[in-house]
């Protein structure tokens, strides 16, 4: 049967989308998982995938035309069937009160769940805060259950895989649940909270919203390589009369922790995934006193370690940085800079610009001028098309002690020196205290990654996509060189460009890093 799929809440602040790319046509096949569209929303665009299989047989709006959350995004049916009471009845206007209920219905008139969004009116799904947001965690809650809550108060902050953002609300009510405490994790479209009157029944909202991502959840619900029995709770796995999670079971087999040393602290001795966490082996015990001498003597001998849960942030990172090496066929160009003049026009700049400029701040500028006069290098790769950006949006790799983050210095060459030095550093501040938001991190045109301040003399990096090149720069050190002849210490910086062939070819890759390094050498040249 035929099902409509509306235009989804793709973030908290989000009230409508744009059609940025249908990947999918009126005929086509669909499978689940399929990407249909990519839709713009007001922090970021982002793909939207298929939840069934079927053949796409209406879409809601063109290519550049927007649509309000809510609103008859697509309809997924069986070939040449009937979908015009579908088109009538989505046509209608969605009551602003009734914004969270996404309650749909086939071509029989039964109701049915779309698991993109919410389906139930007071359910608050965890939404998508980023274009690679999987599942957030809860990083605190700023309401508890049974306090009154107003239209845009903060309910919660969420951690996701690339910065923590705080949660406002979107309708008044009062918090009536809470779907997870504190530092646990919700996956993308699972309940979050529910906020509606007081008194309402909260039981069947909770249980539509649990069958709805079910999906979701199969994975850790279901215990690999476990029978279990039919008559035990969906959420407890009982073998050889240990009780234990399906999860708990799962982490503890990767761990190859052996189940019968561990006391669960769930209802009636369970063991559940904190369990197996926070499991220590306990290496204690009654010994014979030669055991004993043998253990004090070899005891800085003991093999360790401990294991450390991975985060989303590193998780993504290990993803996309995985995909862009496998992916992109990556070639190196090297050249050495000689930076005295800079490192002498640096001094003088410092001492008349209220903010401290760096060399990166300085090779951003350089770049960002060299981006202007190659254009072919400020490109990305989208698959199917290359595009060739004519703004220059320069990333700066950022590191914190999750992983990396890419803040974006938008249309660089445009701004000054001192400019750029104070928004890298308010972008560094707000990377550690992870404040930074979506529109940070989103829209590069290539990205400039520096370790040179850590005593790196040079490496090579792997391209931020859909950039087609990044720039490592290394330490500016003094070495011998020989100038006119005669042998003397020079201010030495090592620059490699990786770039992607696809999109860049050798000769290309080289003009552009050799204008990098004439601006460089003559820093002048960047006033012309």
């Amino acid at each position: 049967m035929a099902e409509v799929i509306l235009m989804p809440r793709l973030s908290d602040t989000m009230t409508e989308g744009v059609i940025a790319a249908w990947h999918k046509n009126v005929g086509d096949a669909v499978k689940k998982g399929d990407v249909l569209a990519e839709i713009e929303t007001d922090k970021a665009t982002m793909d939207l995938e298929s939840y069934k299989d079927g053949v796409l047989l209406h879409i809601g709006a063109e290519k550049g035309k927007s649509l309000a959350v809510n609103d008859l995004l697509a309809i997924i049916g069986e070939q040449n069937e009937n979908i015009e009471t579908l088109i009538k009845e989505s046509g209608k206007t969605v009551p602003k009160e009734k914004e969270a209920e996404h309650i749909i219905k086939n071509n029989d008139g039964k109701e049915s769940k779309n698991n993109i969004v919410n389906n139930t009116e007071g359910a608050i799904l965890m939404p998508r805060l980023s274009d690679t947001m999987t599942e957030g965690v809860i990083a605190a809650w700023h309401k508890n259950v049974g306090d009154t809550v107003k239209k845009g108060d903060v309910l919660a902050e969420i951690e996701t895989d690339k910065a923590t953002m705080d949660l406002e609300s979107y309708k008044d009510g009062v918090l009536l649940h809470i779907g997870a405490k504190v530092g646990e994790k919700i996956p993308v479209n699972a309940l979050l909270c529910i906020i509606d009157k007081e008194g309402t029944d909260i039981n069947n909202i909770i249980a539509a919203n649990k069958q709805n991502s079910k999906e979701q959840t199969q994975e850790e619900k279901e215990p690999s390589s476990t029978t279990t029995n039919s008559t035990e709770p969906e959420e407890e796995v009982q073998d050889d009369r240990i009780k234990i999670s399906p999860l708990a079971r799962k982490i503890a087999s990767e761990k190859g922790i052996k189940l019968n040393n561990i006391t669960g602290s769930g209802d009636g001795g369970r063991i559940v995934k904190k369990d197996i966490d926070s499991y220590t082996p306990n290496t204690s015990g009654q010994k014979t006193q030669e055991t004993k001498k043998v253990s004090e003597v070899s005891i800085a001998q003991k093999e360790s370690f401990e294991d450390v849960s991975i985060s989303s942030m590193r998780k993504t990172i290990a993803k996309r940085l995985s995909e862009s090496k496998f992916t992109a066929p990556h070639f190196y160009l090297t050249m050495s800079v000689h930076m005295d003049k800079i490192v002498e026009s640096r001094t003088k700049l410092n001492e008349i610009s209220d903010v401290k400029i760096s060399f990166n701040d300085i090779v951003i500028k350089a770049v960002a001028i060299a981006l202007k006069k190659h254009p072919a290098v400020n490109a990305s790769w989208l698959g199917e098309v290359i595009r060739y950006n004519h703004h220059i949006h320069i990333g700066v790799a950022i590191a914190v002690e999750e992983g990396l983050l890419v803040p974006v210095v938008r249309f660089a060459d445009t701004k000054s020196l001192s400019h750029i030095a104070w928004e890298v550093k308010e972008y560094a501040q707000k990377a550690k205290n992870k404040k930074l938001q979506p529109n940070d991190w989103q829209g590069n045109t290539f990205t400039i990654s520096n370790l040179g301040m850590f005593g790196i003399d040079e490496f090579t990096a792997i391209i931020n996509p859909p950039d087609a090149c990044i720039l490592a720069v290394g330490a500016v050190q003094q070495i011998p060189v020989v100038k006119d002849g005669n042998i003397t210490i020079g201010n030495i910086m090592k620059l490699t460009l990786s770039c992607d062939h696809r999109v860049v070819d050798g000769a290309t890759g080289a003009a552009f890093l050799q204008t990098v390094k004439k601006l460089l050498e003559e820093p002048l040249c960047m006033l012309v």
